[in-house]
């Protein structure tokens, strides 16, 4: 009977610290750790606000408290978009690290501890050529999903007013996407995007599974190319499609590359690029709703002879008229045809590999040249483009800020001319000292940057030099 007396009380003993143990995780689970997250996010994000916190954002704080607390009691649901950060080995770090070459240490030479460089100063660095101060917040959300890197990453850039586009186009992709939201430089307004974002993030399964999402926290408006760099760079595949959010996504060109030896063949070499047609609805009111768009190339080709859907932006027919819309309405099905006209206010919609072709050049600031210098400079590095005869986008229709895309596009213009000049004599300086102007690669510089008066002359004298 003693012993049996010890045994119970060792029992109770036991279920009495379990009872200690089981309410202890269950306070810091639920209550410590959401509250200290949120307590360094609003910490975080208020260091790039240049104002005082204003009495809307302390009381807006009580309402995060509230989600954060909320969001914790689902953290083990598959989906969960907070289920990825719950480890610290994956959480952003303050730094970027270097070690000593592998070399160096073998012989005893450096020092086997890492080199840290604040990453704050390392992304500073890597957009230098962007407008500052600017912070730069990677993988503020980051997808839960398993990503296979030989797959193809949308690469996008948003803002507040376009959250519900871009869950559709989550929606619609089901698979990776890497996409920089900005975020304006208030207090309030960051408090507010963020739980905005939060809101969306959380309640569509395909974004938590798929999406990435980046912070751009800065006082300055559409930096366009800046915000284009931080989404590829941070995307997690080998293959990237650049896309303007308001494009819906009409035919599965993802499946059709990836199924096709040549075309992966082509996207690992890094010297094509894969053009998706670009569309828009001729009138306005018709354009709104992409659940109406044509799924397939035979409803698109009936909806243009009926002349309700055209090509895109079709004012601006140097846009995208180096696409041959004519071949592509006769093209056979399967069949991709290579861009043999081009022109350097070509901006098409394209598949590449994240690693090789140029970067954005980041000077560009609001409407206009943006997106065409990114491709003019990918064309003189020597990639080629290819259309994808059976696939397209639609432009969901929306109202422009008309007088802003006047006056942007004024400065842009200069801006363009400048820089075709000197991404012009810079190719040939590399391509003349590494030998490869008068070779395939070089093809695409002589023949566009011939035509630029201000090259012209240097450029002949050079190619003569090489003949």
């Amino acid at each position: 009977m003693p012993f049996l007396g010890r045994c119970i009380r060792l029992c109770q003993l036991g279920l009495v610290v379990y009872l200690v143990v089981a309410v202890l995780f269950t306070t810091f689970r639920l209550f410590v750790l959401p509250f200290s997250a949120l307590l360094r996010s609003i910490s975080e994000l208020s260091l790039a606000a240049s104002e005082p916190p204003s009495p809307f954002s302390v009381f807006s704080g009580f309402f995060w408290i509230l989600q954060y607390l909320a969001g914790a009691m689902v953290q083990d649901w598959p989906w969960n978009p907070e289920r990825t950060s719950t480890s610290s080995s994956e959480l952003s770090s303050d730094s970027v690290f270097w070690e000593s070459s592998s070399l160096a240490l073998k012989h005893g030479l450096g020092q086997p501890e890492p080199v840290a460089v604040p990453e704050a100063l390392f992304l500073s660095k890597a957009f230098s050529n962007s407008m500052h101060p600017s912070r730069i917040v990677p993988f503020y959300y980051r997808a839960s999903g398993t990503v296979d890197s030989e797959d193809i990453t949308i690469t996008t850039l948003i803002t507040s007013n376009r959250f519900k586009v871009f869950a559709q186009l989550a929606e619609r992709y089901e698979g990776p996407i890497s996409v920089t939201i900005h975020v304006e430089n208030t207090t309030t307004r960051i408090s507010e995007l963020l739980n905005q974002l939060h809101t969306l993030y959380t309640s569509s399964k395909s974004m938590a599974t798929h999406v990435d999402v980046h912070l751009v926290i800065d006082s300055f408006d559409r930096q366009f190319n800046t915000w284009r760099n931080i989404a590829r760079l941070f995307a997690r595949t080998n293959y990237v499609m650049m896309l303007d959010v308001d494009f819906a996504l009409c035919t599965d060109f993802r499946r059709a590359i990836r199924k096709s030896a040549k075309m992966m063949g082509r996207l690992r070499e890094g010297t094509s690029a894969f053009v998706l047609p670009a569309f828009e609805y001729t009138k306005l009111s018709e354009g709104t709703d992409q659940r109406n768009f044509p799924k397939d190339k035979k409803s698109l080709l009936a909806l243009i002879k009926a002349g309700r859907i055209g090509m895109f932006h079709a004012s601006w027919a140097a846009g995208h008229n180096s696409t041959d819309y004519d071949r592509y309405y006769t093209a056979k099905p399967g069949e991709v045809y290579k861009v043999t006209q081009y022109q350097s206010a070509y901006e098409p919609y394209v598949v590449f590999r994240k690693d090789g072709p140029p970067w954005c050049d980041e000077r560009f600031v609001g409407y206009g040249g943006n997106k065409a210098a990114c491709l003019f400079e990918m064309y003189l590095s020597g990639v080629s483009f290819y259309v994808l005869a059976d696939h397209f986008i639609i432009h969901q229709n929306h109202l422009y800020e008309e007088t802003a895309r006047k006056n942007e596009r004024k400065y842009n213009r200069k801006i363009y001319s400048d820089f075709k000049e000197e991404t012009c004599l810079r190719y040939f300086k590399s391509y003349h000292q590494r030998n490869l102007l008068n070779t395939s690669s070089g093809y695409n510089l002589q023949s566009e940057c011939q035509k630029i008066k201000g090259v012209s002359r240097l450029a002949s004298q050079i190619i003569t030099e090489d003949t």
